[in-house]
């Protein structure tokens, strides 16, 4: 087996750790205080994190060897795992249930930069790519990377249910302590025939910060990158509305083994999709590839909650997620061939923050106008007397509204993108012919 692949298996193994802590955590929080508020404060304070970290994580894997990278993210995530479940016991009888108690949410953010410390193999990896894999097998080596995800969502989503309903945030973190020494332990063996960091050619050895302005100029250097992680960015912004709401949505219609197990299934979809790439990979243009897969998946997001239906959310999701990693590929496979390999972590880091730095706004302002507008408003207000015949009535009915008009504005974002002149701009670059862009269409 060679390096790349007993990356991806070590990888596998502390995406199980990190899913099943992140999965667990929403579904006891919502289990504790049923309050949709929660669950989406969680998800915005998870991605507010995340994107304020990403940069700096960038920095961390160009700046040094991408195995001790990976090695001290996995020390790190079991520190905080410890700690988190010390804060568990520690906290005063009753007070994690209490939304507005400072135990709850002390014990929320241990948990989380836990799971964020893990964050850094996912710049790491991508990286490694490069480094491993030939030019013309990326973007199939990228599909592997996502099936990978998709073997831990599919594990993660059932095994979560399950250690909720029998142990709780002990067992599960319990569970976590155990399967982030075991990735330790595995990478510590994994030979990695890895340069050393150097500046990119013709370029002074910089000092070992986190250098924004120098991340900005190899972007703007290439015709449309910026649109592509644009494009990215208001993807995500409507996709924090999933983050926000679809565990509340799935709970309101199943119990939480239930739902764990829903999810076992669909993301059955991440490996199938990982499957495929790896075999066909992206075609001659990824981008057109991300932005074809974004149409059809807010096409979908905008019926799958027409109707309080677990085939309907069955349905939706295992396209969701089939579609996910084709758009994910794409993006990398971009990346990896127009950005130079000295600063990919940090380009690669740049665009997660700047991406997932809108999903928080989303879920920040959707959980409370869900909980305290679209909810009345479908269960006993002018929405439940309008459309509520057809539509249905209640809580889990103001959810699945908000769904659907997210998908209507997903499907309006992507046709105005398809029809850019950024769009034209960055396929010309990536093959190789930005002096051939054509003309913008009004």
């Amino acid at each position: 087996m060679n390096p790349f692949h007993h990356l991806l298996g070590n990888n596998l193994v502390a995406n199980i750790t990190n899913f099943t802590v992140w999965f667990a955590l929403t579904f006891w929080i919502f289990l504790e205080t049923r309050s949709v508020f929660a669950t989406g404060m969680i998800a915005g304070f998870y991605l507010v994190l995340t994107a304020g970290l990403a940069i700096w994580f960038g920095s961390l894997v160009d700046h040094h060897r991408k195995k001790v990278v990976m090695l001290c993210s996995s020390a790190a995530s079991f520190l905080l795992f410890a700690a988190s479940l010390a804060a568990y016991f520690l906290a005063p009888e009753g007070t994690l249930a209490e939304v507005a108690g400072a135990p709850l949410w002390l014990f929320v953010l241990l948990v989380m930069l836990g799971v964020i410390a893990g964050n850094v193999r996912n710049i790491a990896l991508p990286t490694l790519v490069t480094l491993l894999v030939p030019e013309d097998r990326r973007d199939k080596a990228n599909g592997l990377v996502g099936m990978v995800t998709g073997i831990g969502f599919l594990t993660t989503s059932a095994v979560s249910g399950f250690l909720v309903a029998w142990g709780g945030m002990v067992a599960t973190l319990a569970f976590a302590l155990a399967f982030t020494l075991v990735a330790f332990l595995h990478l510590l063996f994994v030979h990695l025939d890895e340069p050393r960091p150097q500046a990119e050619p013709g370029v002074p050895r910089e000092p070992r910060r986190v250098d924004i302005a120098g991340t900005v100029r190899v972007i703007s250097a290439v015709p449309g990158l910026f649109a592509l992680i644009f494009f990215a960015t208001l993807n995500n912004f409507l996709g924090g509305v999933f983050m926000a709401l679809m565990d509340a949505y799935g709970l309101s219609l199943m119990e939480v083994q239930q739902w764990g197990l829903l999810w076992a299934f669909t993301s059955c979809a991440f490996i199938l999709s990982g499957l495929v790439i790896a075999r066909t990979g992206l075609g001659k243009n990824p981008l057109r590839t991300l932005l074809t897969v974004n149409l059809i998946v807010w096409s979908v997001a905008g019926v799958f909650t027409i109707q309080p239906s677990v085939v309907l959310l069955a349905a939706g999701c295992f396209i969701w997620l089939f579609l996910g990693p084709y758009a994910e590929a794409a993006e990398q496979t971009t990346l990896q061939k127009v950005v130079p390999y000295e600063r990919q972590g940090r380009v690669f880091g740049f665009a997660q923050s700047v991406e997932q730095a809108a999903s928080p706004l989303t879920a920040f302002m959707i959980a409370p106008v869900t909980q305290f507008v679209f909810i009345p408003f479908m269960t006993d207000g002018a929405g439940a007397d309008a459309i509520g015949d057809w539509f249905g009535r209640g809580p889990d009915r103001g959810m699945a509204l908000v769904f659907t008009i997210t998908g209507a504005i997903g499907v309006l974002v992507t046709l105005v993108a398809f029809n850019s002149k950024y769009y034209r701009q960055l396929s010309a670059a990536y093959a190789g012919n930005a002096d051939l862009e054509e003309p913008a269409r009004v």
